[in-house]
């Protein structure tokens, strides 16, 4: 009787080899991920700080959205009866000098700066997950010429810069405001995308992965930034608070948002003049930026102590 060859194919048994040892890395590195997200969504819906937080952010939110089809005035419109008036039944935050309604105008103003912070924020997040895990993985040339960008961008005086494009931008201006601060907020985080990418090209399923030939935009996207998904998160949700912060501030010394539109900075620094003999143009934007910051800030602290359990109010 003729033997019989019992041999696998060899391209067979290569692709068999392949496929498991993917699926083994993988599973691993789902499972783990799995694992950690259950983890901190476990802290963060124990944490009461989250949900005054998260709740509170979504109020504030509906109400700028809704609150102006809901109010029979608008931010432009002017009430030649009712000028400089405070807070009445029929004006309900009052009047600044020349009859236009507080209330729809702080509602406007933050709608915009909602906008640039949520915008802002989360773009230099992106831009720092992108800088610092195409740095940390392929090194050489390409991590150098990143970390001195880096290091350029953390020297220069991008208030100056400012002011001096900020005139270029006139019809654009909250436009230009947020492209400037997603722009100069990645740096810091960027640096540590890159050692956390630097420690995980040498784990065992990012050598699988490189040694089966997968392209690196998929080892980044599939491997590397699921792995430092929590520190993203935390950053952008804090980016959010930086930026708004930011766009009050340049927008209060007429950097930022300029006339015709709207934002709580400029409403803070057209009040500041008549903080006592009205202070209504003044208390009730800051009351709104302040609630605004504080309901932002509660997540994001609730989200850094979910993912770092020593850090903050859990710190012994």
């Amino acid at each position: 009787m003729a033997d019989i060859d019992i041999r696998p194919i060899p391209d067979t048994a290569t692709a068999l080899q392949s496929e498991g040892a993917a699926d083994l890395a993988g599973g691993i590195r789902s499972s783990k991920a799995r694992s950690r997200g259950r983890l901190i969504w476990h802290r963060l819906v124990h944490t009461p700080r989250f949900w005054v937080g998260a709740i509170a952010i979504t109020l504030i939110a509906l109400w700028a959205i809704l609150g102006p089809v809901f109010y029979p005035y608008n931010a432009t419109g002017r009430d030649s009866l009712n000028m400089g008036i405070g807070p009445t039944q029929l004006h309900w935050f009052g009047t600044n000098g020349i009859g236009q309604d507080l209330y729809a105008q702080t509602l406007v103003g933050l709608q915009k700066s909602l906008v640039i912070g949520l915008i802002a924020g989360p773009l230099g997040t992106a831009i720092a997950a992108i800088a610092g895990s195409v740095a940390g993985y392929m090194g050489g040339i390409v991590d150098k010429v990143i970390v001195w960008c880096i290091n350029l961008l953390l020297v220069l005086p991008s208030f100056i810069l400012l002011v001096i494009l900020s005139p270029l931008f006139k019809g654009l201006s909250w436009v230009f405001l947020t492209i400037f601060l997603a722009a100069f907020s990645w740096m810091i985080m960027a640096q540590v995308i890159r050692s956390q990418t630097r420690s995980l090209r040498n784990q065992d399923f990012v050598k699988a992965a490189r040694y089966m030939g997968v392209p690196m935009p998929k080892i980044l996207g599939r491997h590397i930034i699921p792995n430092v998904a929590s520190l993203l998160i935390i950053d952008a949700t804090l980016g959010v608070v930086g930026a708004i912060m930011a766009e009050t501030s340049l927008s209060y010394f007429g950097f930022g948002v300029r006339a015709p539109d709207v934002s709580l900075g400029t409403l803070l620094s057209e009040g500041t003049s008549a903080a006592i003999t009205r202070p209504w143009l003044f208390v009730f934007p800051a009351g709104v930026l302040v609630a605004t910051l504080f309901a932002v800030s509660l997540v994001g602290d609730a989200l850094r102590d979910a993912v770092d359990p020593t850090s903050g109010v859990n710190r012994e």
